[in-house]
């Protein structure tokens, strides 16, 4: 990677990585999902300039329930029930174990040496990090937490069997981010007021100040719409290999920015194991072996 690139990619991460942190300070009063449908109503609005990618609607309509509507649905309920940016961030790193688990079984894309030395370290880490959570990580919010990275592992799959995860324009991740984004909005609101209840929907639609507009301007665009342009620009350029490590410094900079702007410090047992899984991460980028390297990377936006 030339050293522009580098610098791109580290710009991508951060973004990613302080993501977390927004997304917890302009959801105060709003709820959770009804927070996940106004982003990505916002973000579908960019289909009338982004090419629809070049895939069935199948494919469009898993990625909309599963990498989007599951995964951040699942992820803003459990940092409303307390979970810190930081460890949610981390947490949600274990989508590479799903991933590799899923396509085993599902695509029977037989995972190599490396990658099974990598789930189990990956398992290891989360165990330490489940067990050793703080006090303001209730259990509840962790297996959320882990259930959104599931579902992201579930949409990693459809995305790895479309082979539309790379490259620019069509057949580009930002196409089908932007495009299976129209899918979200209404599910999520239904599910909103549904789980959430009428009163409390029209609370958060009174309260939705600016705050929770940057905050869905920043996650919308900066990180899903402009985040994705460039990180596929990066992998059109350069191997998989050489860009998707970049990506495991979003949960350090969710770490470091949630110590330094909510004085939210990890325990000994969340950082140790937090350690033990983005290890993990790397180990499963080994060699060759399933693309998990080009689908996982599609990041935390």
């Amino acid at each position: 990677m030339s050293r522009r690139d580098m610098v791109l990619a580290a710009l991508v991460a951060s973004l990613w990585g302080v993501n977390f942190v927004v997304i917890a300070w302009g959801m105060t009063g709003i709820p959770p999902l009804l927070f996940v449908a106004i982003r990505f109503g916002v973000v579908a609005l960019f289909a009338v300039v982004v090419p629809r990618p070049a895939t069935g609607w199948r494919v469009v309509v898993g990625v909309g329930i599963f990498m989007s509507l599951g995964q951040f649905g699942l992820l803003y309920t459990s940092m409303a029930l307390g979970l810190q940016p930081g460890l949610a961030a981390l947490l949600l790193q274990a989508q590479v174990v799903f991933t590799i688990a899923i396509a085993a079984g599902v695509l029977r894309e037989r995972p190599t040496a490396a990658q099974i030395v990598g789930v189990l370290l990956g398992c290891a880490g989360l165990a330490i990090v489940a067990l050793g959570r703080g006090g303001d990580a209730p259990a509840i919010a962790v297996v959320l937490a882990l259930a959104a990275a599931l579902s992201w592992g579930v949409g990693n799959v459809i995305a790895r069997r479309a082979g539309d995860v790379r490259g620019p324009g069509r057949g580009g991740a930002l196409s089908l981010t932007v495009w299976s984004a129209l899918v979200v909005p209404v599910p999520a609101f239904a599910l909103s007021l549904a789980v959430e209840g009428s009163a409390a929907v029209g609370a958060g639609l009174a309260s939705f100040g600016w705050a929770a507009a940057l905050s869905t301007l920043y996650t919308a665009i900066l990180c899903t719409v402009i985040g994705y342009a460039i990180f596929n620009g990066l992998l059109a350029r350069n191997p998989p290999a050489a860009v998707v490590p970049w990506v495991l410094l979003a949960p350090v900079v969710a770490m470091v920015s949630a110590a330094l702007l909510l004085g939210q410090i990890p325990n000994a047992a969340e950082t140790i194991g937090g350690a033990i899984l983005v290890v993990g991460v790397l180990v499963t980028g080994i060699r060759r072996g399933i693309r998990v390297r080009e689908v996982a990377a599609a990041g935390p936006a």
